[in-house]
């Protein structure tokens, strides 16, 4: 009966971690359904943008207020669950407080996570009360309506638990340390939770007990629900930002990606000595053409597959994005998680279907992004340069495009205008080339 505890902890602790494998299994695997990129060039560049960009939260702070404060949040969560490593051996092995033999240091440990703790507490308030209370623009815009609102606050209240569960813990700990009870050894600074000391006095040392255990429980179950909820939520970024990051486009804003296909072809057409009426090498048997562009998630590369799963919502780029201002249907921010969305269904009809995507006659095109969103794209790269985690909407919208134009030759009427001019006079305006320097006339 002794070791019913232990037992009782460690499936807890593998049915939290079995399912979270399971999860991020599945993630894996819908993020691999997007085409291959090859995004190792330059390691040295990419690892210093994880390190400034992901761990160093260097683009948070550009908006002071919610970047500092975020980093106190990020913070206090990395270095608190340090503690998560002695909880597990205490829970495996029924010892308490295994790592107090450092002393002084775990005193400063404890302590300093305390603080922390206390920090993270503030910040989410003021997070709440920003979302719910002051109800800043980027949080109550259209395209946060339903479960992405309400999943940012889940988030805010799950991590305002764990925090005071551990205090609780921490409080109920050095009271019974101060009131000299079995197993309870003295180990431990206790500078927040400590003022919770007051509330146990005149409780019988047996419930104060019952109240710490209960505590030590419900913060590891709830650490175990919190990382089983990351693979439902916004706060995938957690994990995936250092990826993200890592596999981000390093090239100039601006330069866009050719299609090879294209390319080849225009190489053909500039080779003297092509032979203009070769056919074609013979496609492969059951070969599908290659798609100009992207019609729905598979069209997509997993570069951008992962950014969408990154995305934090925060709508940084939404707030910046001039078609937005001046009132037209496009927020980056919903083209990032109507991929997500896009890409979860793609997932689960797998699912359903073992192992095999059947057709369920949606895409990501007009089923969720309508050609009037990719349209209002202005191209300026605001989005892709306000994201805190390196996300490139852009690429999307101009992929979208891409097929728009290249597939169903479905432009707006004045870009096939302008492409038909090119075509015909060399130039986007409708003069002919014999009547291009008539300007100079009129000087």
């Amino acid at each position: 009966m002794a070791y019913i505890d232990n037992i009782l902890f460690v499936i807890v602790l593998a049915l939290g971690f079995g399912y979270f494998a399971f999860n991020v299994k599945k993630l894996v695997r819908n993020i691999k359904l997007g085409r291959d990129i090859n995004r190792t060039d330059d390691p040295g560049e990419r690892w210093a943008n994880m390190a400034m960009i992901a761990l160093g939260q260097s683009k948070m702070v550009k908006r002071p207020v919610s970047g500092i404060l975020h980093i106190i949040v990020y913070v206090g969560f990395v270095l608190i669950n340090i503690e998560l490593l002695e909880i597990i051996i205490d829970g495996v092995f029924g010892t308490h407080r295994l790592f107090s033999f450092m002393g002084g240091f775990y005193n400063f440990l404890i302590g300093f996570f305390e603080i922390l703790a206390f920090g993270v507490i503030f910040s989410v308030t003021v997070f709440w009360i920003r979302r719910n209370v002051i109800k800043m623009w980027r949080f109550v815009h259209s395209d946060l309506k339903g479960w992405p609102k309400s999943d940012a606050n889940i988030i805010l209240y799950f991590e305002t638990v764990l925090m005071l569960l551990f205090l609780t813990m921490n409080g109920a700990d050095g009271y019974l340390q101060s009131q000299g009870a079995e197993h309870y050894a003295q180990a431990g600074s206790f500078p927040i939770s400590g003022f919770l000391s007051p509330l146990f006095e005149g409780i019988s040392i047996d419930t104060v007990i019952i109240i710490e255990r209960a505590a030590w429980w419900l913060h590891i179950i709830g650490i175990m629900a919190f990382m089983n909820y990351l693979y439902f939520s916004k706060h995938l970024h957690i994990l995936l930002a250092f990826p993200n990051t890592w596999f981000a486009n390093l090239k100039p804003k601006g330069q866009f990606e050719n299609l090879e296909s294209v390319t080849n072809e225009v190489k053909l057409m500039m080779d003297p000595n092509a032979d203009p009426f070769a056919a074609a090498p013979p496609a492969a048997e059951g070969e599908v053409p290659a798609k100009f562009g992207a019609s729905d998630v598979q069209d997509l590369n997993w570069v951008q597959l992962m950014n969408a799963y990154t995305c934090t919502e925060c709508g940084r780029c939404t707030s910046v994005c001039p078609a937005n201002q001046t009132g037209k249907k496009l927020s980056p921010r919903k083209i990032m998680m109507d991929t997500r969305d896009r890409l979860e269904e793609v997932g689960r009809n797998i699912d359903k279907n073992k192992g095999r995507f059947v057709d369920d006659g949606k895409m990501l095109l007009n089923d969720y992004i309508t050609p009037e969103e990719l349209w209002a794209c202005t191209t300026c790269n605001g989005c892709v340069d306000a994201c805190p985690v390196n996300i490139d909407p852009l690429s999307i919208i101009m992929d979208m495009r891409r097929y728009l134009v290249m597939e169903q030759s479905a432009a707006p009427m004045e870009l096939n205008g302008m492409m038909t001019n090119i075509e015909n006079n060399g130039a986007p305006w409708q003069y002919s080339q014999m009547d291009r320097l008539n300007w100079k006339d009129e000087a």
